[in-house]
C-alpha cells in the first residue's frame, strides 16, 4: 500500500492524516471495537494537523455516507443475484447483512473522503 502514499487513495482508505500519511486518525485502528469506532485523535502528533477543523465538521460525512453505502449494497447485489444467481430475496437479505456488517467501515472511510476533500498530502519538508 506504501506505493499510494502521497495520493488522496492511500489516506481514504488507511485512514491515516491527510497532510502527511504517517499516522492513524483513528485512535483504535479496529473499527469493529464499536465504542470506539469514531474517536479521533484532536491532531497529528507528527504534523500537527487539527482533524476536527470547526465543531460539527464530520456531519459533512454523512452527505459521503450515503454513496459508499450504495456502492457496498451494488456490490453485494452483483455478487449475490448476478454472480452467484440467488434469488431476490436471499439477495436482499444479503444486501442488508452488508450493510450491517460493514457499517463501521463505512462510517471511517465517510469520514476519511470528507476530510480529504479540504486537506492534501504536503511533502516532508513542507509540513511544519
Amino acid at each position: 500500500m506504501n506505493f499510494l502514499k502521497g495520493n488522496k487513495i492511500y489516506s481514504m482508505i488507511t485512514g491515516s492524516c491527510p497532510v502527511c500519511h504517517e499516522e492513524s486518525m483513528y485512535k483504535e485502528s479496529n473499527p469493529y471495537k464499536l465504542s470506539e469506532t469514531l474517536k479521533m485523535n484532536e491532531r497529528c502528533s507528527h504534523c500537527n494537523t487539527k482533524y476536527k477543523i470547526e465543531p460539527s465538521f464530520f456531519y459533512g460525512a454523512m452527505y459521503v455516507s450515503y454513496p459508499v453505502g450504495i456502492a457496498f449494497a451494488v456490490a453485494a447485489f452483483v455478487f449475490s443475484y448476478l454472480l452467484f444467481k440467488l434469488s431476490l430475496l436471499t439477495t436482499f437479505f444479503i444486501i442488508s447483512a452488508t450493510m450491517i456488517l460493514f457499517l463501521p467501515i463505512i462510517l471511517r472511510l465517510s469520514r476519511n473522503i470528507w476530510i480529504n476533500f479540504f486537506m492534501s498530502y504536503k511533502k516532508e519538508k513542507e509540513t511544519t
